[in-house]
């Protein structure tokens, strides 16, 4: 069937795409409906999402079709622009071939750029020199095999570190925020250069974590470095402590009359009697408060403080 027609109820036709006598047998539609999870263009969002969902009620109405609605979950993907900022079309002359990026830069440094572009939900423009530091991001953990160390655990010194990645990517990945998984693998690919070394461990763990995004260049350091049988792909997914996950510290700012005198660095269950000793401790702090009436303290927990004076 053409045009709308096909395209509102194709996805029935996949649960049973070899059946000459209905668009899906029972038992099939039973079995795989609803649709787990659809996604599609933003473009198409409002009209696809009317019409699908308006065929599957009419189809569930006449008794086809077991589910009322189509789909468990729907989400919509933002759409890439040119680097004027406006839709890629022939006509701007604003297209971008996916296949010279992968011949110019890889196709490891491709995949991690279109996920690292931006929001999975919003427009972005294409921007050359991202993708450069994308592919930099490859090399330079392509470059970790020359600080490789022997070691078969995390570090005490890189467990924080680790820990916060492993967690910080996994959920992100769920939450499809590929963009923020791989600044987080970015921080890390920080953390562990300025320590000057990496164990079998801590590379191993590192490849997990970066494989969805580059599975070439981590399937190739797993298999130099020999860093575990199989493939990345076959690995579980790192587990995290949730004990390493906490900040040693956190900055907060301190407001005098509504200005920020200065920013203090706490523990982050630090009560808030300690918060305020240490925010009035400050020099900034203590020479604006200095000879004033102190009216009112306030303490928002993890945030700031701000403390109100008059003369």
């Amino acid at each position: 069937m053409p045009q709308w027609a096909g395209s509102s109820w194709y996805f029935l036709r996949y649960m049973d795409p070899h059946n000459n006598e209905a668009l899906a047998s029972e038992e099939a539609l039973k079995y795989w409906s609803p649709v787990d999870w659809y996604n599609g263009g933003m473009e198409h969002t409002t009209l696809h999402l009317l019409y699908s969902r308006f065929w599957h009620k009419f189809l569930y109405d006449l008794g086809v079709v077991p589910t009322k609605e189509p789909y468990a979950k729907r989400t919509s993907h933002g759409m890439i622009l040119g680097e004027n900022g406006e839709k890629m079309s022939k006509s701007r002359g604003n297209v971008v071939n996916p296949d010279d990026i992968v011949n110019e830069y890889g196709a490891d440094t491709m995949r991690l750029y279109e996920m690292f572009i931006g929001d999975f939900e919003k427009a972005a423009p294409w921007n050359p020199s991202s993708i450069r530091g994308c592919r930099r991001f490859i090399e330079r953990f392509w470059n970790l095999q020359n600080i490789l160390v022997d070691g078969d655990s995390i570090r005490p010194e890189l467990e924080s570190a680790f820990n916060k990645a492993i967690k910080k990517v996994g959920e992100d990945i769920e939450n499809i925020k590929f963009n923020t998984a791989i600044a987080a693998l970015m921080s890390l690919i920080n953390d562990v250069t300025s320590f000057g070394s990496i164990s079998k461990k801590e590379l191993a763990v590192f490849a997990i974590l970066l494989n969805p995004f580059s599975p070439h260049v981590t399937e190739e350091i797993w298999e130099v470095c020999k860093l575990g049988d199989g493939i990345v792909a076959e690995q579980s997914w790192p587990e995290y402590d949730e004990s390493k996950c906490v900040e040693e510290t956190i900055e907060i700012a301190v407001q005098v009359n509504g200005r920020i005198k200065a920013k203090i660095n706490i523990a982050p269950d630090a009560d808030q009697d300690n918060v305020l000793t240490l925010a009035k401790a400050d020099e900034n702090v203590a020479k604006a408060i200095d000879g004033m009436n102190i009216i009112k303290e306030i303490y928002v927990k993890g945030r700031i403080v701000n403390i109100v004076v008059k003369p």
